[in-house]
C-alpha cells in the first residue's frame, strides 16, 4: 500500500472546499476506474494504429478469436451487437487483407461461416500481446491476493451496476 499521492488525489483536494460534502472514497475510486479505462483505452488506440488495424477490424477478429476462429456471421453481428447486413463489409474488409476466410458451415450446408486464417489470428494476437503487456504493467504493483481482491470486489460493483435501478435482491441493504 503506497501513501504517494497521484492526481486524483490533488483532483480530490481541489473539490472538497466546493463540494464539502464529497465522498472522497467514491470519488476516489470511481475517478480512478476512469482514468484508467481511459489510459487503456488510449493504449489499444495507439497499439492499433500501430498495426495498421482499424479499431472495427480489430474487433471482429477478437469476436471471432473468442469463438474459436469461426462463427457465422450472425453470431458475429450477435457478439458485435450489430445488424446481421452489417457485419458483411466487415468481413469483406478482413478477406481482402487475408486475415479471414468464408467457408461451408459444417452444420447447416446453406450457410457460410467466417474463419480467421493465420493472418489475422497473428493480427490480432500481435494487438492483444501489447495490451496484455500494459494491463499486466498496471496491475504489477499489486500482489496476486490484491488482484484477485481488486477483480472480487470490481465484481460486487458490476452486479449492481448491471442491475437495474431499484432491483435490489432481498436482504442485501446499502453497505456502510
Amino acid at each position: 500500500m503506497t501513501n504517494t499521492p497521484d492526481t486524483v488525489d490533488r483532483h480530490i483536494a481541489r473539490w472538497q472546499p466546493v463540494v464539502p460534502d464529497l465522498d472522497v472514497d467514491i470519488e476516489g475510486a470511481v475517478t480512478r476506474m476512469i482514468r484508467l479505462t481511459r489510459h487503456l483505452r488510449t493504449v489499444k488506440e495507439r497499439v492499433l494504429v500501430d498495426l495498421d488495424l482499424p479499431a472495427h477490424e480489430y474487433d471482429t477478429l477478437h469476436a471471432l478469436a473468442g469463438r474459436r476462429g469461426r462463427a457465422a456471421p450472425s453470431d458475429l453481428a450477435a457478439d458485435l451487437a450489430m445488424a446481421p447486413a452489417s457485419i458483411t463489409a466487415r468481413v469483406d474488409a478482413l478477406l481482402r487483407r487475408g486475415f479471414v476466410r468464408r467457408i461451408p458451415s459444417t452444420v447447416d450446408r446453406r450457410r457460410v461461416d467466417v474463419e480467421l486464417t493465420e493472418e489475422g489470428h497473428a493480427a490480432w494476437r500481435g494487438a492483444m500481446d501489447i495490451q496484455g503487456a500494459e494491463e499486466r504493467r498496471l496491475l504489477g504493483a499489486l500482489t496476486p491476493t490484491e488482484r484477485r481482491q481488486l477483480s472480487d470486489l470490481l465484481r460486487q460493483v458490476l452486479l449492481v451496476a448491471e442491475r437495474p435501478p431499484g432491483d435490489q435482491p432481498s436482504g442485501s441493504p446499502d453497505k456502510q
